[in-house]
């Protein structure tokens, strides 16, 4: 039986402040790429236009996210027959190894070609980590909650989600404020952040060493001896849940896209066609990102009371019929005075994005067996996010490179609508969880 009801809160919230810990520095080194992308972009390719430089820095960012597919089934895979401590131990080992490959490599003008080339590499690194990252913690998270909190907790990785997107730009904006000129930046200050990185990744490597294993783990390993465990985690055992593969990628397709529009892009989007200073978008983009993290449990909790259907509901009817006013407004504001209003306009389409955020790891983990679950999870989320919410950055990139910046936001908000409609047909996941009933003890 998944029962976590026995576990003592204290080592309930241990086990899941050791993985989301983990979590915040994969994700922190993950991000680090997309807020330091404006000044990095030149030093790894020739000299052109700001725009053709940022659109090849977002065409490797989308590259990464091609190897989380790979990630997502290996390390689901992994997690599903070894453990999901002993996956996530090795993925926060794998994100170090890239962010120290980035933070090391020589600039164009040294080495040539090899510079793209390496950036590449480590990009690919970090894609394979970060690919098996979410359906992993995404499992021991929703494992580790009890029954009438599994939402509330479970919300807490896209807490640390975004926290390493935020300690990330917190890094940047003392760098700027404080210590570094803009030249600075551009020489060689964007490489501190990578530095960081790695090293935050052993921190990381010795909580994951010392965090428990879920009990639904440990009992169906027990009960599955044998030939039957050698199905654990395996693509022939994920096929069998057609229906929860399907679900997984239509409410993952609007919901990555609304949100890598509004975190990773947001920030270029602010410097490149609002006309904002590069300080100026990271306090907007940090202070509305630090707002909409504590929206998290806030709206994990109320999905442990009302359910999580009517919150994605919500999300995808304000999400198709907001997108394109809150994009229009923003790109119309004047970067010289309407720094307030740019804050507010975000900040509103971050409240609408959290319907999606707060509970997406929970609703997939509740869709798939123990056997099977951070396959299920991870695999089809890796891929929607790869084919979608990577390109988001190019896409709109490349929308505004050919004149037609507005047709970015039509494409988001069909993204949008099309997982609408799957939010309306689908169960309500609170209700009809494939973890075992139980009677909650807290």
């Amino acid at each position: 039986m998944e029962n976590t009801e026995g576990l003592a809160t204290s080592t309930r919230l241990k086990a899941i402040v050791s993985g989301s810990i983990g979590n915040l520095v994969e994700w922190y080194d993950w991000y680090a790429y997309a807020a330091f992308s404006v000044y990095f972009a030149p030093v790894f390719f020739p000299a052109s236009s700001p725009t053709a430089q940022l659109l090849n820095t977002a065409g490797i960012f989308a590259v990464g996210f091609l190897m989380r597919p790979i990630g997502g089934w290996l390390f689901g895979s992994l997690a599903d027959k070894a453990g999901r401590k002993f996956s996530m131990t090795i993925s926060v080992l794998l994100m170090s190894f890239g962010s120290l490959l980035i933070a090391l490599t020589p600039s164009y003008k040294l080495i040539g070609i090899l510079a793209p080339v390496f950036l590449l590499i480590a990009r690919l690194l970090q894609g394979l980590s970060v690919g098996g990252e979410y359906g992993t913690s995404a499992t021991y998270l929703s494992e580790m909650a009890s029954s009438n909190r599994r939402g509330f907790y479970s919300s807490f990785q896209y807490v640390t989600l975004i926290g390493g997107q935020l300690i990330a730009l917190g890094i940047q904006l003392i760098m700027q404020k404080l210590f570094l000129t803009d030249a600075q930046m551009h020489t060689w200050g964007w490489r501190i952040p990578f530095f960081i990185g790695a090293a935050l990744s052993l921190v990381a490597l010795y909580l994951r060493s010392h965090m428990a294993e879920t009990a639904a783990f440990q009992t169906d390993t027990a009960q599955s001896p044998g030939e039957h465990k050698k199905k654990n985690g395996s693509i022939g055992e994920l096929l069998k849940h057609p229906k929860a593969l399907v679900t997984v990628f239509g409410l993952t397709l609007g919901g990555t896209v609304a949100f890598y529009t509004y975190s990773t892009y947001m920030q270029k989007y602010l410097i490149n066609t609002v006309g904002f200073s590069k300080e100026d978008s990271t306090v907007i983009t940090f202070t509305s990102l630090l707002i909409f993290a504590f929206l998290q449990p806030l709206f994990g909790l109320l999905s442990d009371k009302i359910g999580r259907k009517p919150l994605l509901i919500g999300f995808g009817i304000l999400g198709s019929a907001l997108t394109i006013p809150l994009l229009s407004t923003l790109g119309g504001l004047d970067s010289s005075s309407d720094f307030w209003p740019a804050f507010f306009v975000i900040m509103l389409a971050l409240i609408v994005v959290s319907g999606y955020t707060s509970i997406n790891a929970v609703v997939k983990a509740e869709l798939f067996p123990t056997n099977i679950r951070a396959l299920g999870v991870g695999l089809p989320y890796s891929l929607t996010v790869a084919i979608f919410g990577g390109t988001c950055e190019y896409i709109a990139l490349w929308f505004k490179e050919v004149g037609h910046e507005a047709y970015y936001f039509y494409y988001v908000t069909g993204c949008i609508f099309i997982s609408l409609l799957v939010y309306l047909f689908m169960k309500d996941t609170k209700k009809s969880s494939t973890f075992n009933p139980v009677k909650a003890a807290d």
